[in-house]
């Protein structure tokens, strides 16, 4: 099975799980994409929101379960076809609640091309800027190097 090892700066990555985690709370609420069910009943809708959401926080633990014990001991997380999926959509998902709450004065050709002033930034929405770089990050790893792997599970 294909795995990826990637090494992390402690000191840089353990101010953006502060960010991520606290998104969990409010992640944990309400799916980070409303689902649009127009003429829906309104049963159902709940039903599958509340679906949505516990699928959403599954993904979110997978991906806060990398930075456990080994982390903070070697600095090191592993993506493999088990976990990459989920790690995938975590970081989707927090990256969108990232958008909605700290980002959206940002354009976003800016925000994707990473074209921000840093300097500019207030520190919560440079926290929350540098945290979408590195979930952007993430998933660009998991697409480049694991995209085969997926397709084939």
């Amino acid at each position: 099975m294909k795995r990826i090892e990637v090494k992390l700066s402690l000191p840089v990555v353990a101010p953006l799980l502060d960010v991520i985690k606290g998104l969990t709370d409010d992640l944990k609420q309400t799916p980070a994409v409303p689902p649009a069910l127009p003429g829906v009943d309104l049963e159902f809708s709940d039903t599958w929101a509340k679906d949505l959401i516990a699928a959403q926080l599954s993904d979110v633990t997978m991906l806060l379960s990398l930075f456990g014990e080994e982390f903070f001991t070697d600095g090191i997380v592993y993506f493999d076809r088990n976990n990459a999926e989920a790690i995938a959509r975590a970081c989707s998902a927090v990256r969108l609640r990232l958008r909605e709450r700290y980002l959206k004065p940002l354009a976003d050709e800016a925000l994707e091309a990473g074209e921000v002033e840093m300097d500019e930034l207030e520190e919560p929405v440079r926290k929350a800027f540098m945290c979408y770089l590195f979930l952007a990050t993430i998933q660009e790893l998991i697409i480049h190097h694991l995209d085969e792997s997926i397709i084939g599970s």
